[in-house]
């Protein structure tokens, strides 16, 4: 019975994708390394696109996008230091996650603002 119980989770788990290439996922890892990494998987996959590497490229991007925002904002003195300062250890757990999902083959949304990603690079 336990067995039974846990191929079931197993199957649940639609965030996984069986047909992920491994070049696919190397892709989507890259683009979580650095603004370099992020260009490199993007000229990586504008050969012959894949979907969970796009996915992962716009997650990444998205990021990136809130780490330069964070940037702007700590310019401004002591409110802004106090805002990005959290906001940074925000996008640590962020980028963490987004990483993780790509290790594991998960097209899922990074927390909090991963749909907004998702729809704000659609047409990437």
């Amino acid at each position: 019975m336990e067995n039974n119980t846990k191929t079931t989770e197993a199957t649940q788990d639609t965030n996984v994708n069986s047909e992920v290439t491994s070049e696919a996922k190397t892709i989507a890892i890259i683009s979580y390394i650095t603004l370099i990494g992020l260009i490199i998987a993007f000229v990586m996959n504008n050969d012959k696109k894949a979907d969970f590497s796009t996915y992962h490229i716009k997650q990444a991007l998205g990021i990136g996008l809130t780490g330069l925002a964070l940037g702007v904002v700590g310019m401004i003195p002591i409110l802004g230091w106090i805002a990005s300062f959290l906001g940074t250890i925000a996008l640590i757990y962020l980028w963490i996650m987004g990483l993780v999902n790509a290790v594991n083959a998960k097209k899922k949304p990074v927390p909090w603002l991963g749909k907004k990603y998702e729809e704000w690079f659609k047409n990437i």
